[in-house]
């Protein structure tokens, strides 16, 4: 059957859904081939077939769903017990110790550092305030969302200390208080697919706003 014939005969029936009905009997005459090779079915059989095949499909899709909401229920509840965690402290020392306690052994990010551009007065010195390079600040500035990625052509990689050699991914978040950035927080993986550009990173982003309200109120410049 040529192509336009064909397509006339499927507009034909889009347009007479009553034909079946006056030839009823076709419906049992018509034989069509398996969807999956072999034997020649009736066109009613054909038509479960194919209803059974769109009802796995649904199926595959809704375990999918729930999948995934299961997944997304599980990060909240580490992102909220990170909040509860980060309200009660009161030390600038007490904060960088929960936050990479919850990230590590909640979330499974294996290295965890930050970098502040300012070192409040009455704190000592510690990694955290060492200095960072004007152009790793201005990046800082144009995150308006977490960056996910490699390492490769940022300063970041030498944060991890020791580790710095093995890790292939990364997650930066710029820290504020207001409209002003004050730090940056990376995350580092040796895997390269932990942190990829294309990831979501909604809760990166709420994790970064926590600690930005947290170390704020810990962790004042001086004047």
């Amino acid at each position: 059957m040529s192509a336009p014939f064909a397509e006339d005969v499927a507009e034909y029936l889009k347009s007479n859904p009553g034909f079946f009905e006056q030839y009823a009997d076709l419906l049992a005459q018509i034989y069509v081939p398996h969807p999956h090779g072999g034997r020649a079915v009736s066109l009613a059989e054909r038509q479960m077939l194919t209803l059974r095949e769109k009802n796995r499909e649904t199926e595959s899709k809704l375990a999918e769903l729930i999948a995934f909401g299961e997944e997304n229920d599980a990060i909240s509840e580490k992102v909220h017990r990170l909040a509860v965690g980060l309200i009660a402290v009161e030390t600038f020392p007490a904060a960088i110790h929960l936050m990479r306690f919850h990230l590590r052994d909640d979330f499974a990010v294996p290295h965890v550092t930050l970098r502040l551009w300012q070192k409040p007065a009455g704190i000592e010195e510690l990694p955290e305030f060492a200095a960072v390079a004007p152009e790793l600040q201005v990046f800082a500035d144009t995150l308006a969302h977490p960056f996910c990625g490699s390492t490769s052509g940022f300063g970041t990689a030498a944060w991890f200390g020791e580790h710095a050699a093995h890790i292939r991914s990364q997650a930066l978040i710029a820290l504020c208080d207001g409209g002003a950035t004050i730090g940056m927080l990376a995350l580092g993986s040796e895997d390269a697919q932990r942190f990829y550009a294309e990831m979501g990173t909604l809760y990166l982003e709420r994790m970064g706003e926590m600690l930005s309200a947290v170390l704020t109120r810990v962790a004042k410049p001086a004047p």
